[in-house]
């Protein structure tokens, strides 16, 4: 089953990079050679937490230790270098970020299968969102917080992301309608996480958190739909929905 989920996922890098491919064309060389950066460090990001996850479960839950943590202080430093303003817009973000932090941490010590299934579908959103948004989005979703999001991009990444985790319902074992419900959870957790921390750095009006990541909006703009995807499952796994969904 491993070897198969990998097969697949290797299947879904050459198609990504197909879609970048593509896309890179219509940019300027300085532009293709960031969009080029980003995927190889995408595609080293994956690998590391896939087989965090494979060999053993306490290497992801390290890491997502130290996701919280780092995301906690480039949090902290981006409203450090800016004076400190909008005091109550920090601690409120601060406070949410806490609560799904501590959904993510619940997440991390889970069993191998479910950590697994929320990753692959996250992860396969996140890139074809991406891919569907440069190559056909038009229609903006929120602007004035994140110009690059659209509507095409949310809906074409999460139509291949839900249709995708058919393919790895194995690794939880429920019905057909359970996993589609699941992914699609996943997939709105994912968006809304990912909008939150940009509109926390549009309130501070700055493009990135950090450099940590070549090619990305820093080490929190890579991780944030992780981290809120990771904690909905959380929140499913006690009393009703679990007996129901899992």
């Amino acid at each position: 089953m491993i070897l198969t989920i990998y097969i697949i996922i290797l299947i879904y890098f050459i198609l990504g990079g197909a879609g970048f491919y593509l896309i890179g064309r219509k940019k300027s060389r300085d532009q293709a050679r960031e969009i080029l950066v980003k995927y190889i460090t995408y595609f080293f990001i994956i690998h590391v937490l896939f087989f965090s996850i494979i060999f053993n479960t306490a290497f992801f839950h390290y890491l997502a230790i130290l996701i919280i943590l780092t995301g906690f202080a480039e949090i902290f430093l981006l409203f450090r270098r800016s004076d400190f303003r909008r005091k109550y817009f920090f601690f409120v973000f601060l406070f949410l970020f806490l609560v799904f932090s501590a959904g993510f941490y619940r997440f991390s010590q889970m069993e191998k299968g479910i950590l697994l299934f929320t990753f692959l579908v996250l992860s396969i959103f996140d890139a074809f969102s991406q891919i569907s948004g440069q190559l056909m989005g038009r229609r903006k979703i929120f602007p004035a917080v994140s110009p690059g999001k659209t509507y095409e991009g949310f809906i074409g990444g999460a139509l291949i992301a839900v249709a995708s985790s058919l393919l790895l319902r194995g690794l939880i074992e429920t019905q057909i309608f359970n996993t589609l419900i699941l992914a699609a959870g996943i997939v709105i957790f994912a968006f809304a996480g990912d909008m939150a921390t940009s509109l926390y750095k549009r309130k501070y009006n700055v493009k990135d958190f950090s450099n940590l990541l070549p090619g990305h909006g820093g080490f929190l703009d890579r991780f944030d739909s992780l981290v809120a995807g990771g904690a909905f499952i959380a929140w499913l796994s006690g009393g009703y929905f679990e007996k129901i969904l899992f």
